[in-house]
């Protein structure tokens, strides 16, 4: 009782004796009260941490739907994709059936180093078995993973090699690269795709615009598709090897925070040629800062569809736990002023997180006639005095509809049963050497290169076995050829890479047309 008491005493008086922070001491005073009782006098026992936990998520449920709580286990995961590298063994891999099947090696990594290949399944990982087990791949992720200079022990089934082969891997930093693309689409249009804005993104941004200079590029299409951003400190660089030096390329506003506006440092990325930058409903944040700034400097022309809308900056919290606070504390503006995020209700995440299939229900996804805007959203570009739309997101110069036509029910059957994937998985693996031999040239492959007629059978086949049919025969009809290309693409990415998938991925893809149209003309 004696301690009640004096902890009672100490919150009779305030932290502080301005009448400004009267309210906010009271509110602190009631928080360490209700958690102490419940902690020392609730008639069963409690979890401390967890408490603290619901009170913190709590808050920030009342507030935007950007603001949010991590714990620290999630935060090491979040930190991972921003710093751009993680612990482990360093291959890219994916799950035939229930075993862990090796797609690639990443170069000088530690797995390579000690001769593991492509095509290899691993097994057991120190000697307990992954493989057959129903393990789920997050439980093998962290089984693989571990940090830097630990030792692993691999079982390994190769094919051609009788029995197991064991290789102890030394586990190091692995990178996370951001790029997922850097190609020629014609001798002079470049395309470069990245997934976010991390730590290492601009070094990757700038090297793949080198050697796309290197091979003629003069003319660029940026592709921020899905892009769901990152770092505002990357989005200015990144933005400053586009647009001219002095230019705005973003500003923010906060209560109270210090105002701040981002200036172009003129990189030596891309300066002069021609640029078409495409974005979907789900590029965000660094994404639309880096789309805003080349509309509204009149750098280049945005083709798509209305971006996300995310415009609120989120200050991290580091908390002694390792746990971690994201609050928003300011907003992001464009160069002509427009506020990046779409409108929202404190405490309304549900309808926000709705907005994107309200966008689709509403027809704003597929119809350009169904976008209205009210003058108050009027905006003038910097250079050229474009009228562009303010309301939140960034409206592109040219609309693309999404195609709800180009991917059969049927399709979207047969790849949710995971069928195409896994039968161009078992289609590799019996003719990787086969195939890794006949097809050293990618320009080749893309030209010549078929999937077999009885591969995409098969498929039907397994198909009819877990009742997955076509409506119609037009329906069969349709679906073959985007079999054939996913699984052509899939096939490029496993014998080279990431490049090579979306160089055949969108070859018939509207944006990407678009933007070869545009920069053309």
């Amino acid at each position: 009782m004696k301690n009640i008491l004096l902890f009672l005493s100490l919150l009779v008086f305030p932290f502080s004796a301005s009448a400004q922070s009267q309210d906010f001491d009271m509110a602190m005073r009631k928080l360490n009260m209700a958690t102490f009782m419940t902690n020392m006098f609730y008639v069963d026992s409690v979890d401390c941490g967890k408490l603290v936990e619901n009170a913190i998520n709590g808050m920030l449920e009342k507030l935007d739907p950007h603001s949010q709580y991590s714990n620290a286990k999630e935060t090491r995961r979040m930190n991972e994709s921003i710093e751009g590298s993680f612990e482990g063994i360093g291959v890219q891999f994916n799950m035939l059936e229930d075993t862990l099947l090796v797609i690639q090696t990443i170069s000088k990594g530690p797995s390579e180093k000690v001769g593991i290949l492509a095509g290899d399944r691993i097994v057991t990982v120190n000697d307990t078995a992954i493989a057959g087990v129903k393990m789920s791949r997050e439980e093998i992720m962290s089984r693989l993973r571990g940090p830097k200079g630990t030792k692993v022990k691999l079982g390994i089934v190769r094919p051609g090699v009788s029995g197991l082969s064991y290789f102890t891997v030394v586990r190091d930093k692995i990178p996370l690269n951001t790029l997922d693309a850097a190609y020629m689409v014609t001798p002079e249009i470049g395309l470069i795709r990245f997934s976010s804005f991390g730590l290492t993104t601009l070094d990757e941004v700038l090297g793949a615009l080198q050697r796309l200079k290197n091979q003629g590029m003069t003319k660029l299409i940026i592709d921020l598709q899905q892009n769901g951003g990152g770092l505002l400190d990357v989005a200015a660089g990144i933005t400053s090897q586009f647009i001219a030096r002095g230019d705005t390329i973003v500003y923010t506003r906060g209560r109270n925070v210090p105002s701040k506006v981002f200036i172009s440092n003129g990189g030596s990325g891309f300066q002069q040629g021609k640029v078409v930058v495409l974005i979907d409903e789900y590029s965000a944040s660094a994404a639309e800062i880096l789309t805003g700034a080349i509309q509204d400097q009149d750098r280049g022309l945005v083709v798509g569809r209305r971006s996300f809308g995310k415009g609120l900056v989120q200050q991290p919290v580091d908390l002694p736990d390792g746990s971690m606070i994201r609050l928003t504390v300011a907003r992001y503006y464009t160069p002509s002023g427009r506020c990046i995020q779409k409108p929202y209700t404190k405490g309304d995440k549900e309808s926000y997180s709705k907005d994107v299939i309200n966008r689709y229900n509403n027809g704003e996804l597929t119809n350009a006639d169904s976008i209205h805007f009210p003058d108050s959203l009027k905006f003038t570009t910097r250079k050229l005095g474009r009228t562009v739309y303010g309301g939140g997101g960034i409206m592109p110069d040219y609309f693309i509809p999404l195609d709800t036509t180009r991917y059969t029910k049927y399709y979207r059957e047969l790849s949710a049963k995971s069928l195409i994937i896994n039968a161009n998985l078992h289609h590799l693996d019996r003719n990787r050497k086969k195939l890794t031999k006949q097809w050293s040239d990618f320009a080749q492959f893309k030209a010549e290169y078929e999937i077999p007629d009885n591969l995409v059978e098969s498929i039907f086949e397994e198909g009819e076995k877990q009742n997955i049919k076509p409506k119609d025969d037009e329906e069969r009809a349709n679906t073959i050829p985007v079999i054939k290309r996913i699984m052509k693409a899939l096939t490029a990415r496993d014998l080279w890479d990431m490049s090579e998938y979306f160089a055949i991925i969108y070859e018939d893809d509207p944006m990407v047309l678009k933007a070869v149209e545009l920069l053309n003309n």
